[in-house]
């Protein structure tokens, strides 16, 4: 069978001419072949025109080596923007290990000292030895330092040498007009999966004959690319395309040919789980704004935390280094003082994993997240593993954590365990929370303390205010521990306990 090649693409030249039997051996490759036998993937990917020749699936030159203090063996990236990549997205890269946690833990002092300020200007004295509001912990390693994300979003922009169709990560901002889009093979904190769907999208949308989608009003279609990957070998690609006027047909067209090149051509080698292909005419959108469209695959993909299976869906929240997240959950139990009486409020608890986790150890199981379908997921895994005692609601927790409060009436203790975006809790959720007499102990986690989450602490903290609606006791800081989910980064997440 011969193998056509579309109007306007150009297939690799290992592909033209040799049909389908050129190609049975990529589309054979599973994703046990793939984790486990490397030789025969790089080998494959070596075939792959423009394969990136930083990639270990290339000989390339040995990456050069920063000799010196604190860096002695350390790879360098191979370009001046690749470093520059590095130094924006990975600051901390450079250093040992050790260090790095030395340098978040001291970060995470400051913050706890710009608390304790906070409150001492609201007459509620907190101040512990250093400065700090609370004891802070030392901080809990990352179990994984390198190609621990199992999730990566990947940008699509005009690269340092200009080609609009280059798949990476930003270096600049739009405010200052200077975003170039660099490919993220040196970055160690991706796992070498996801660079490789990022490179075989580019390599298929470098073929295509529409544009790269730069600024919405100037036309383009091809737009971000989401890979997700699972300690199973699952791995999924979310691609992002705006419609711009194409229509049914044409956007049928382009679907057919994203879903061969990922199944029997050259993206084949990424054995993907799931591919997914979203039009969207904004820079963000959900589920129910812009549907996710299965073209190929699986629904989802399944995740082990703890001894539970999870399913996660397109655009559900998953803790982004999931050996991590175990660390974390087990934190989560211990500081909650859970019992077989108490019921554990999750706000914010995308599939359900923290409370699932603590299900055995309580009474029961409240989940409020506003993704939809990641509110199927956590009913599903509830179900799956055999767990009876929850219940989920979906919608925004500020419509329905007030509601769901207000006529509480419920003797057992409640903890409550937060865990918002960086965007922190809206003011509605704090004042639920803060005027429920039920909740005595609160867990607080944070991947940017020192931005939203920061008013967030003051408001949960501050003296009764008629005022604000604020008139429950305020919540005390007793104790933080901060948690390495970003190796590389300057950024950790920071579980804190609050009581009353």
């Amino acid at each position: 069978m011969k193998l056509v090649c579309p109007a306007g693409w150009r297939w690799p030249r290992c592909a033209v001419g040799s049909g389908a039997a050129a190609l049975r051996p990529t589309v054979a490759l599973s994703c046990a072949l793939r984790l486990q036998r490397r030789p025969l993937l790089s080998a494959l990917l070596s075939g792959l025109p423009g394969w990136d020749r930083s990639l270990p699936a290339r000989k390339a030159a040995a990456p050069r080596k920063e000799k010196g203090k604190g860096g002695e063996g350390r790879s360098l990236p191979c370009s001046s923007w690749e470093e520059r990549l590095a130094n924006a997205v990975t600051p901390l890269w450079r250093l040992p290990y050790q260090e790095q946690l030395q340098v978040k833990y001291e970060s995470q002092k400051k913050i706890l000292q710009t608390l304790a300020s906070c409150l001492e200007k609201l007459g509620i004295d907190t101040r512990q030895p250093g400065g700090l509001c609370c004891p802070l912990q030392p901080i809990v390693p990352s179990p994984v330092i390198n190609g621990y994300r199992n999730k990566s979003t990947f940008s699509v922009n005009r690269g340092p040498d200009g080609n609009p169709k280059t798949v990476g990560l930003y270096v600049g901002t739009g405010k200052a007009r200077n975003i170039v889009c660099v490919k993220a093979n040196h970055m160690e904190n991706i796992p070498l999966n996801h660079k490789q769907v990022a490179q075989c999208y580019e390599d298929f949308i470098r073929r295509s004959p529409l544009d790269s989608c730069l600024l919405f009003h100037k036309g383009g279609h091809w737009r971000e690319l989401v890979v997700r990957t699972s300690s199973y070998g699952h791995t999924m690609a979310i691609i992002t395309f705006h419609p711009q006027d194409l229509g049914q047909e044409e956007l049928a067209t382009q679907k057919s040919l994203l879903k061969e090149f990922f199944t029997c051509g050259p993206g084949a080698i990424c054995a993907l789980t799931s591919l997914y292909f979203q039009e969207s005419t904004m820079t963000r959108c959900s589920h129910e704004q812009a549907p996710f469209q299965l073209l190929h695959g699986e629904p989802h993909i399944f995740e082990e935390v703890l001894g539970l299976k999870f399913r996660i869906s397109p655009d559900a929240f998953f803790q982004v280094n999931t050996a991590g997240a175990e660390a974390l959950y087990q934190a989560v139990g211990e500081l909650g003082q859970v019992g077989g009486d108490t019921i554990l409020l999750d706000i914010c608890c995308g599939t359900g994993a923290i409370g699932l986790s603590l299900a055995r150890q309580v009474s029961k199981i409240i989940g409020i997240e506003v993704v939809e379908k990641a509110i199927e997921d956590a009913r599903w895994n509830a179900a799956f593993n055999g767990i009876s005692n929850c219940e989920f609601h979906s919608g925004k927790a500020e419509a329905v954590l007030p509601q769901l409060l207000s006529s509480w009436e419920d003797a057992r203790p409640v903890v409550a365990v937060v865990n918002p975006s960086r965007a922190g809790l809206h003011y509605r959720v704090v004042r639920a929370i803060r005027n429920c007499k039920s909740i005595r102990r609160l867990l607080y986690i944070s991947c940017k303390p020192e931005g939203e989450a920061m008013r967030n602490f003051t408001e949960l903290c501050c003296p009764p205010d008629p005022g604000k609606k604020l008139l429950g006791d305020p919540f005390t800081p007793t104790l933080a521990i901060p948690f390495d989910m970003f190796p590389h980064t300057v950024h950790c997440e920071l579980v804190l306990l609050l009581t009353r």
